[in-house]
């Protein structure tokens, strides 16, 4: 990575009043008042496994093994990645690891998503017979007796979030899980959820192209004491700066079906990265790690979680927490890509009926 003298030392926002400390990215975060603490970035697993094409298995343990050797903690999978393929690629990459870096990794697991054996999905199952029946699958998979943070996929509508969250945390108190989380949840539901148990964080799509969560979701989860671990930073390669018109996604690609991939979105959306390349160029960083920064820059209680499938896109990402953005680099980035300039929804409208998180 090319630098400049500024982009060695680094700053976090401070949530409370939006001041620009020097603090380094490199401070490890709590996942809100009752999770763990964890490395500043996290390392989405699923890439290796399913929706994003074909994935090599040596690349993605070496890629795991590269993290882990980095001192990345958080570890993020969900049992219907791959239909269990992506938390028994976890298990191999932990019995392969060194004794201490398998030590510090940390799970964090999505459950509850029905598929088919063409790889459909037909709804979430949140009942609290269906939660210990996907917790045991899980933890026979990962090779572990217990499951960091552990958190159903997506609400479902049939089954109240107090049920679910009771039945995880029964398997706290059995022993089996760590922690509660949630994913893509909104605000109504945080409070609800919380009233039950400690709930750790709060895992949701947030970007420079997917702020929807600032308006309410983030200051809920801020109010009730929850993290944030934030997956999409980079928009699913969108906004990585390595997406280009005209590449040819492989069969079963995720983003062969997603709005902001199609079409006229696609040329709207490629020229925000463009906007964006210039202001990664004149700090002499990647557009990527641009991005990634800037998710960092949120908040002390903000952990991204970044989808490196390769070591060479992991290293990209690590040099993130490198990055310094000061007042005029985050007016810049906000000029080239302002609030609510993407086009197309983050989701075929199909699964954006699923998301609590945008009702």
């Amino acid at each position: 990575m090319e630098t400049n003298e500024n982009t060695l030392a680094t700053t976090t926002t401070d949530h409370r009043d939006g001041a620009h400390r020097g603090r380094a990215h490199r401070a490890h975060r709590a996942l809100g008042s009752t999770g763990p603490t964890v490395f500043p970035l996290g390392l989405g697993c699923m890439g290796m496994s399913a929706l994003y094409g074909t994935a090599d298995r040596a690349e993605s343990v070496a890629t795991i093994h590269a993290a882990l050797d980095a001192g990345v903690t958080l570890l993020d999978t969900g049992d219907f990645y791959g239909m269990g393929h992506n938390e028994l690629l976890i298990n191999e990459a932990l019995r392969t690891a060194p004794a201490a870096a398998r030590e510090q990794a940390l799970t964090s697991v999505k459950f509850g998503a029905l598929r088919t054996v063409e790889g459909g999905f037909t709804g979430y199952d949140g009942r609290p017979e269906a939660v210990k029946n996907f917790l045991a699958y899980s933890l026979q998979r990962l090779g572990r007796d217990h499951i960091d943070i552990y958190r159903i996929a997506r609400v479902d509508p049939a089954v109240p979030i107090e049920e679910t969250v009771g039945a995880i945390a029964e398997a706290v108190q059995a022993g089996h899980v760590r922690h509660i989380g949630l994913s893509e949840v909104g605000a109504d539901t945080l409070r609800r959820a919380a009233a039950v148990a400690p709930i750790a964080d709060l895992q949701i799509e947030y970007s420079l192209i997917s702020r929807g969560i600032e308006a309410e979701i983030l200051p809920t989860a801020r109010e009730l004491g929850m993290g944030v671990t934030a997956y999409g930073v980079l928009s699913r390669g969108l906004i990585s700066g390595h997406f280009t018109r005209d590449r040819e996604l492989s069969p079963g690609d995720f983003r062969g079906m997603s709005p902001r991939f199609q079409g006229e979105n696609l040329d709207r959306n490629l020229d925000l990265v463009d906007a964006l390349r210039k202001v990664a160029e004149g700090k002499g960083v990647s557009v990527a790690q641009t991005a990634i920064a800037w998710v960092l820059s949120r908040g002390e209680d903000i952990v991204p979680l970044i989808g490196a499938r390769t070591r060479e896109r992991l290293a990209e990402a690590l040099g993130a927490m490198e990055i310094s953005l000061d007042a005029g680099d985050l007016a810049a980035i906000e000029e080239a890509v302002p609030e609510g300039s993407a086009a197309g929804d983050r989701y075929p409208a199909a699964q954006m009926a699923h998301l609590d998180s945008e009702h």
